[in-house]
């Protein structure tokens, strides 16, 4: 579509049924918030510019817009006077000129793009309003959308509405479609005569109707409109999310072995024939290539992992982490920055941070690198081939050489070259006998108590 396109966001509301110290948009489902699920939406549908409409934590909702790549404008708004005022706020955006105007809500996590594609669709087909609507299956407080013949007439808001009309099940989501060469008269027609003497945006269908323009009706699974007041909401919502997604993934050729039991984030990429096993959850930043395994109860976040890894179970991978083929990180490993390269093991009970594993090493059950001093983190860099054996802790930043080894319970602190053997541990001394009187001196104290 060549047209152009402007979404105004509205995101000023306080939230307050939120009861938290965030505004409502900035909280999370599926580890994005709210109001950047929205963003996405609207730049998949061709978006060229965002005027987000504030209020509350109005520097954190911008940042967030800027920060997801939708270069945003934001318009702040100091009055809570309905809808259509509310648009108003970025009047100066929406004069710039733009084809298409579309009106989103921050709070609407679930609205697709492919919704959006088409409300556009009919502004591209001679519409000067589209508006987005669902059949609801109870429709008690939302506003009706009243037809004759397949014609939009209005939009009545429920306390409003007559007693027939609320009988209606054909609903409004709030998201509407405006033809930017009328999207400012429009609005700017719109009055306040009504119960709640707020601007309605629902009014400027019934003001392009007099003006004999276009009004049209597209219709969105309700799913898609659900927005989000409380925590209730939002918890309802992350379900939903998932329950979309994990379907998603298995279609897409994923198995899931229990999918009720995996969490993704909203940006998670898998490819087909990769496993997960129950208790999984994916935080933001997660891609995994085919043939992988990521085992129960691990908790991976920030991290690439190539093709036919192992992960887990009991595997922690933290942001900066990238696993290369055919790689091994097993239960009860950590890592945070590490680079593991192909074919290298790290097979249990490890912590591996501000590093790289060259091919095919091994790490040793224990093994830790001390990568902070208090002040600095440090690097550790292991080469091919390594073999670092277990209970060690290697302080960076340091470097062991292709082919080297490490023996069991070393303090390493300095450089190991190829192929060389460090070990850093005190030497064992034994006391023939010594073993005997220790028995016997705890014995008689043991004896002493009774």
């Amino acid at each position: 579509m060549t047209r152009t396109c402007l979404s105004v966001v509205l995101a000023a509301g306080e939230g307050t049924r939120m009861k938290s110290r965030r505004t409502k948009v900035l909280h999370e489902v599926a580890g994005r918030a709210l109001v950047a699920h929205v963003l996405a939406s609207a730049a998949d549908a061709g978006s060229d510019a965002v005027a987000l409409v504030v209020g509350r934590d109005a520097e954190a909702v911008t940042k967030l817009g800027n920060a997801l790549g939708h270069p945003a404008q934001s318009f702040e708004q100091t009055e809570r006077l309905g809808t259509a005022h509310a648009v108003l706020a970025a009047r100066a955006e929406i004069a710039e000129g733009y084809d298409d105007v579309l009106v989103l809500f921050g709070d609407t996590p679930l609205l697709s793009a492919e919704t959006l594609r088409r409300a556009r669709i009919q502004l591209a087909d001679g519409a000067a309003v589209c508006v987005v609507g669902f059949e609801a299956d109870d429709p008690a407080g939302y506003g009706r959308l009243l037809l004759d013949g397949g014609q939009l007439l209005a939009i009545r808001e429920d306390k409003d509405a007559t007693a027939e009309e609320r009988r209606v099940r054909l609903c409004n989501s709030g998201v509407m479609a405006l033809d930017g060469r009328h999207a400012l008269s429009l609005l700017e027609r719109v009055e306040n005569a009504n119960a709640k003497g707020e601007f309605y945006l629902t009014d400027v269908v019934e003001i392009a109707r007099a003006d004999g323009l276009g009004v049209r009706v597209v219709l969105a699974d309700e799913v898609e409109t659900l927005g989000v007041n409380t925590r209730a909401d939002l918890a309802r919502i992350e379900h939903l999310f998932q329950e979309r997604r994990r379907a998603e993934m298995m279609a897409a050729g994923v198995t899931l072995v229990a999918p009720q039991t995996v969490f993704f984030s909203a940006d998670t990429e898998i490819e087909a024939d990769v496993v997960v096993e129950p208790n999984v959850v994916f935080g933001p930043g997660v891609s995994i290539a085919a043939g992988t395994v990521i085992h129960a109860f691990s908790h991976v976040e920030g991290a690439r992992i190539g093709a036919d890894v192992s992960i887990g179970p009991f595997a922690r991978l933290r942001p900066g982490t990238e696993i290369e083929p055919k790689a091994r990180v097993g239960n009860f490993v950590e890592t945070k920055n590490l680079k593991l390269a192909e074919g290298a093991k790290v097979n249990h009970l490890t912590y591996l941070g501000d590093a790289s594993v060259g091919p095919r090493s091994n790490i040793g059950a224990g093994t830790i690198t001390c990568n902070y001093d208090g002040f600095n983190k440090y690097r550790t860099a292991i080469g091919a081939d390594a073999f670092i054996g277990s209970n060690s802790s290697l302080v960076a930043p340091i470097v062991i050489g292709d082919g080297a080894y490490v023996g069991s319970g070393s303090v390493v602190t300095e450089d190991v070259p190829d192929e060389a053997l460090a070990i850093g541990r005190g030497r064992q001394v034994t006391k023939a006998g010594r073993g005997a009187e220790i028995n016997a001196r705890n014995a008689a104290r043991k004896a002493g108590r009774t």
